[in-house]
């Protein structure tokens, strides 16, 4: 796809949404799909520009996160952005993988995203590198939205080298302990008995930080339980099964991975009321996404 073509695309995707009715958005609805009853959209797919050299790429936020992976492994180079659905999703959402802890949350992916208002015009946040940005960093709102701020169109995102060696590794050692000695883990998961480490780098160093930490080879990390919620991180180790069932908490991070849902916390006023503010501000008759409800999905 060339750069003309997605800006087709993305003008055809504007008026699609228009500027009066409800109306959501959807990819390959790996996420939840689109709000039902409600007028769907998809954003614009395909990849438009690669740049290996400056570590970027241009593509609509309708395109599969596999077929960007595949593009960037040609070059040797790969995204922080979970591996499931489309970019978009990927972004509305704001889950970052369990990479995380080394490969810094998914909103640092992006530099410039380009999103549809509630107003129905195009609007451009950010800038193609990370110099262009200054003031307030709406890619960074915009990041964990779930399209009720605006929908995303097409973004520039942030590429890293694909790591020439990674290896998963276990201990019995306390995930705190592991974490503080440890040189730039990329993922710390602990399940209340079990500490799974993921090293990367250099195979030769990856070995010998692994032998002087006392760790074991392992072929896979744990299996991820379906529910997610988000503590404190120096709130990790007093996890208790008993609480929340089986689980598997990134250690460093805060995300837990549980067996059970557990009660939604209550939000403090002062963040509802900033949250209500900053959405009436962007979607003042609610049109976007009606009746998703950000901060209770978080």
């Amino acid at each position: 796809m060339s750069a003309s073509t997605l800006d087709a695309a993305v003008a055809a995707f504007v008026a699609e949404v228009g500027e009066a009715d409800p109306v959501t958005v959807t990819g390959l609805g790996t996420r939840g799909g689109p709000v039902p009853d409600v007028r769907s959209v998809t954003a614009p797919s395909g990849i438009a520009s690669l740049e290996p050299a400056e570590m970027t790429i241009c593509c609509g936020a309708g395109t599969p996160v596999a077929d960007v992976d595949a593009a960037l492994a040609e070059h040797g180079q790969c995204l922080a952005v979970p591996d499931v659905g489309t970019i978009g999703g990927a972004l509305a959402v704001g889950h970052s993988g369990i990479r995380r802890l080394g490969w810094g949350p998914v909103r640092d992916t992006v530099l410039q995203a380009r999103y549809v208002s509630a107003a129905g015009q195009l609007v451009k946040a950010g800038g193609p590198t990370v110099k262009n940005v200054s003031g307030f960093d709406l890619c960074r709102l915009l990041v964990g939205s779930r399209g009720t701020l605006g929908f995303l169109a097409d973004v520039i995102l942030r590429t890293r080298p694909v790591p020439v060696g990674e290896r998963w590794f276990t201990s019995e050692q306390a995930p705190g302990e592991l974490l503080r000695t440890l040189y730039r883990p990329t993922s710390v998961l602990w399940d209340g008995r079990t500490t799974w480490v993921l090293l990367d780098g250099h195979p030769v160093d990856v070995a010998e930080q692994a032998r002087a930490c006392g760790l074991r080879p392992a072929e896979d990390p744990p299996a991820l339980p379906p529910y997610r919620r988000s503590i404190p991180p120096s709130a990790v180790g007093a996890l208790s099964a008993d609480d929340v069932g089986a689980f598997v908490a990134e250690v460093g991070v805060g995300i837990v991975h549980a067996e059970r849902p557990v009660a939604a916390s209550e939000v403090d006023p002062a963040v509802r009321t900033l949250h209500d503010r900053i959405k009436a501000e962007f979607d003042p008759d609610g049109r976007l996404n009606p009746g998703v409800d950000v901060l209770a999905l978080a």
